[in-house]
């Protein structure tokens, strides 16, 4: 066996950038900045409203905004992938923009590479003549802040530009910049790298284009676009940039300022009080307006109505529609045949299992049952991006030996958040101790995965081989050209890993890759890892606790997922997949 084939299972002082890179994914949810209080229970963020009296007892309280702690872990793993490998950190960025809805890991990504220290400088040969130019990594980070695609998610909002800053400015990731030899070590100010300046170029785009600025302020951006524009230093050229923020100027000290203080003709919001709602729904429908712009104007003796509501449906997005499910079923607009075909689209369209969260607060069981399909939507969307360029079959195999007693129920919460989003036909699950049973679900949704699984008891001793060969006395078969991937639910405290390796061999199970969904209730132990060893595939491992985050169930299933196209290869799929997307280039 070849030292290549081998590579995957190493020592922590030895993991390369690859497995350090698929430990970003795996091993946190990228999840920065949350709208609500929190705690902070040993550097993880849990929502204050409903803790329970065990996070409340060990937490500490934290307010809305950017919870550091997670972003320190974020941006330290970023950094040392940096350091690694450079190239791989620049074309990671690029994916993460282009390829994924990550939007906090969007923003961390294009931060490090606007600060990091490869800037075209030149290079210069022992005669003290320039012989080239180091690679500008930092374009990279202005290309990500200037990249436009109409219509597309996939870009930098406002709020992302100006959270890259904000990011940046935090202490403790400034000390982590400075560490990295990104900054001035002496400075007080924190290392910003180019932001300033694009962003600049960023609000000059804007400004010369004044119906896109329009559709910011519609979209509800005045405010960031004020902030955005009060970090960065941006000079506007023309009185029509404040005019459409509404914001009234007047002359600095020194005074240096020279447009818009003469003349000025503000935009501004007016509330809609004495408005009856048809004439608020006639008001909306004249100036287009967007939900955000509506709801703060509205009076307190009108309120959000049903004909008002209906009116803003066209500015909604698919997201939006789906978090406000409750207020559209409080204020009967789900009878309504057009919302409620619209509404189905956006459920249709799902990329995160939010709406599981959400259907506890619906009373209708048809309602709450479309929104488990929203969440079987994200998974199914997620594998057949994952599986676009090859056949994938996946093989479950679910540990319920005794080891796993009080780690079991977990497994099953996180495989019911799995499992309905795979085709019924490339899906193959069993349950072992030291016996193998075939699972089958009776329907592919979440509903027949939960009762597939409820029996499942914790008992016996631990043979992950008996899984595989019950699957192949089922008649389980994989075809030549498909790729199998396997992920082992449990604690992997089995069998030696040559055992494991040798029961696909016996069944004629050719392995693409071997994942571990860790689920621990004692001692761990090294059964898969192993057997990824002998069976020289790639191998990675993520913890059930990441598929309690809406956002890092279908993030983590691509990743887990993609395997590689080339047989023998020891590296993820996934990261070829990375390194394959083109560096972002500025227009």
């Amino acid at each position: 066996m070849t030292t290549a084939r081998t590579q995957t299972i190493l020592p922590e002082t030895q993991r390369g950038p690859a497995e350090r890179l698929l430990d970003v994914v795996l091993g946190g949810s990228a999840h920065l900045w949350h709208h609500r209080p929190g705690l902070d229970v040993n550097g993880t963020w849990v929502a204050a409203a409903g803790a329970d009296a065990k996070a409340l007892s060990r937490g500490r309280k934290v307010a809305p905004g950017l919870f550091v702690p997670a972003a320190v872990k974020l941006y330290g793993q970023l950094l040392e992938l940096h350091r690694l490998n450079p190239t791989l950190m620049a074309h990671f960025a690029s994916y993460a923009l282009t390829q994924t809805d990550w939007r906090d890991l969007k923003v961390a990504t294009c931060a490090l590479m606007l600060v990091q220290e490869h800037a075209g400088q030149p290079v210069r040969d022992g005669q003290g003549a320039v012989a080239f130019h180091d690679d500008d990594y930092r374009a990279i980070g202005e290309a990500m802040v200037l990249h436009y695609v109409r219509r597309s998610t996939r870009m930098l909002t406002p709020k992302a530009v100006l959270r890259v800053a904000e990011l940046l400015e935090t202490p403790e990731i400034a000390r982590l910049n400075r560490a990295a030899g990104f900054g001035d070590p002496a400075s007080r100010k924190p290392p910003l790298g180019r932001w300033k300046r694009v962003a600049q170029k960023w609000l000059a785009a804007r400004e010369a284009n004044l119906p896109m600025l329009q559709g910011l302020v519609k979209a509800g951006y005045k405010e960031t676009l004020k902030k955005l524009a009060r970090k960065a230093g941006y000079k506007p050229q023309s009185q029509g940039f404040f005019e459409v923020l509404g914001w009234k100027q007047k002359q600095a000290d020194g005074g240096h300022r020279q447009v818009g203080l003469q003349g000025l003709v503000l935009v501004k919001r007016e509330r809609f009080d004495g408005l009856s709602e048809a004439e608020i729904c006639e008001w909306i429908e004249l100036e287009r307006l967007s939900y955000k712009e509506v709801v703060g104007r509205l009076p307190k003796d009108v309120g959000l109505t049903p004909a008002i509501l209906a009116t803003l449906l066209p500015s909604l997005s698919d997201r939006d529609l789906r978090l406000m499910t409750p207020t559209l079923e409080d204020l009967g607009l789900l009878q309504e045949p057009s919302v409620k075909a619209r509404w189905e689209r956006a459920v249709a369209n799902s990329t995160d299992q939010r709406s599981l969260n959400i259907a506890k607060n619906v009373r209708s069981e048809d309602v709450r049952r479309k929104l488990e399909e929203a969440s079987d939507n994200a998974v199914k969307k997620a594998v057949a991006e994952a599986t676009a360029e090859t056949d994938v079959r996946v093989m479950f195999l679910i540990d319920k030996s005794g080891s796993m007693e009080g780690a079991i129920e977990q497994s099953k919460e996180a495989l019911s958040r799995i499992l309905a989003g795979f085709p019924m036909d490339k899906l193959h699950v069993a349950a072992f101790d030291t016996m193998g049973t075939v699972l089958k679900p009776k329907a592919p949704n979440r509903t027949a995965v939960q009762h597939m699984l409820s029996g499942l008891k914790a008992s016996g001793g631990t043979v992950h081989a008996a899984g595989v060969h019950a699957l192949h006395r089922d008649g389980v078969r994989i075809p030549a050209e498909a790729k199998l991937v396997v992920m082992v639910v449990g604690d992997e405290a089995g069998e030696a890993g040559d055992q494991f390796a040798k029961a696909f061999h016996a069944c004629g199970y050719s392995v693409a890759a071997l994942a571990l969904l860790v689920s621990v209730a004692g001692a761990r132990g090294s059964t898969v890892r192993s057997g990824a060893k002998q069976l020289g595939v790639p191998f990675s491992e993520v913890s059930v606790g990441q598929f309690a985050d809406p956002y890092q169930v279908p993030r983590v299933l691509q990743a887990l997922m993609d395997a590689p196209r080339e047989a023998g290869a020891s590296q993820s799929g996934w990261v070829d997949r990375v390194m394959s997307t083109p560096l972002l280039k500025a227009a």
